[in-house]
């Protein structure tokens, strides 16, 4: 065989070699990080739309528009951020109209994500045209129906932070798809009519690991906080005055699970970290790190984004501004106390009341970009 046939040989089986790591590379790059929702399609009137909420946006609206990735675009290297192209009333990043992602917050202190409650649960709204962000809490205590578990002990209702609980693959009580994330975001739309086209579940070890990771955040109180136990001021250390405070993963993490004198207190105590965090994030010093933090906790999280999908989050992230992110609650007076028996737990339990219409119709505007 002559040198020249050799090396002709050689050159077609390098580019055989090379298409076959892109095709490779691209679906990797596209390939969800964990289970996928998998949800229902949306129920349809005779005009083709969902009686209760809009469908959900695609996932992907613009995926064949999205370069094919280079080796350095994989998750353990993600892309350097793309500049946001100025198209008035046009998606960016190549994004979807609107993504929705369901936030939950685990109580479970292993990365494995097998067991736990939702200690919180939020709705992100991504608007990658205007551009914006709402984040809506969803209370955690509403008595809701859970599908897809009562052939286990006949359980068919539950508090909304345990359909997170057993959905996770430790409790063997949900075999659908998304795993805790799945049956939650199910539950939500059973109840409420809401569809989430992602989910991200983040536990406590990992939140507090983070906000290390950005060494601390710092958040303002308008007045005194005191997260002693008894509210006694026994550990100063426990006490923030009004003013700016500095907050490593830990302290961070107690202040976002302490609920004095209330329950709604809580999401007020988690609104004042993400704020912060949010504030951390956006600066100037840290924004150009979040490719490699991302990577850096990717395998910590549990979520179905796809890297594509992160780095096109990572990509509006440069056109936010600290006014585009807002912060949004149910108003207090939706809701009442009340008790119901757990038949898991077999006890009476502590739960929120309220109208399940009045919240389908927040959620409706909600999913609309519109709060009232």
């Amino acid at each position: 065989m002559s040198k020249k046939t050799l090396r002709l040989i050689l050159i077609v089986e390098a580019g055989v070699a090379a298409a076959a790591l892109i095709f490779v590379l691209a679906a990797l790059w596209n390939k969800p990080l964990g289970p996928i929702l998998g949800l229902p399609a949306p129920a349809t009137t005779q005009e083709g739309t969902s009686p209760n909420l809009p469908e959900a946006a695609p996932v992907d609206s613009a995926l064949n528009q999205t370069p094919t990735p280079t080796p350095s675009s994989l998750l353990s290297q993600i892309v350097a951020l793309i500049k946001p192209p100025s198209a008035a009333g046009k998606p960016l990043c190549s994004g979807p109209s609107v993504m929705t992602i369901l936030v939950v917050g685990s109580d479970e202190r292993a990365d494995d994500y097998l067991y736990g409650l939702a200690d919180s649960i939020r709705i992100v709204r991504i608007d990658f045209a205007s551009p914006k962000v709402m984040v809506l809490d969803i209370p955690r205590d509403l008595w809701v129906e859970i599908p897809d578990i009562s052939d286990h002990y006949g359980i068919t209702h539950g508090k909304l932070n345990q359909a997170y609980f057993f959905g996770n693959p430790g409790m063997g009580y949900y075999t659908g798809p998304g795993e805790g994330p799945g049956l939650l975001a199910r539950t939500l739309k059973l109840n409420f009519g809401l569809n989430v086209d992602h989910y991200l579940a983040v536990d406590m070890t990992t939140f507090a690991r983070l906000i290390d990771a950005m060494d601390g955040i710092d958040i303002y109180v308008a007045s005194k906080i005191d997260l002693n136990e008894n509210q006694d001021g026994a550990n100063p250390d426990y006490v923030f005055e009004p003013g700016v405070h500095h907050l490593d993963g830990q302290m961070a993490l107690k202040l976002a699970m302490n609920r004095y004198p209330t329950i709604f207190q809580r999401a007020r105590y988690q609104n004042i970290v993400l704020k912060a965090i949010q504030d951390k994030l956006l600066t100037p010093a840290v924004l150009p790190e979040l490719p490699s933090l991302i990577a850096q906790f990717t395998g910590s999280v549990q979520t179905d984004l796809s890297p594509n999908d992160i780095n096109k989050l990572l990509c509006i992230g440069q056109a936010m501004t600290k006014d585009s992110i807002n912060m949004l609650a149910f108003p207090e007076k939706m809701f009442s106390s009340g008790d119901v028996y757990d038949p898991y737990r077999k006890v009476n339990t502590f739960i929120l009341e309220t109208d399940f219409n009045q919240i389908r119709t927040y959620l409706a505007d909600f999913m609309n970009g519109i709060w009232p």
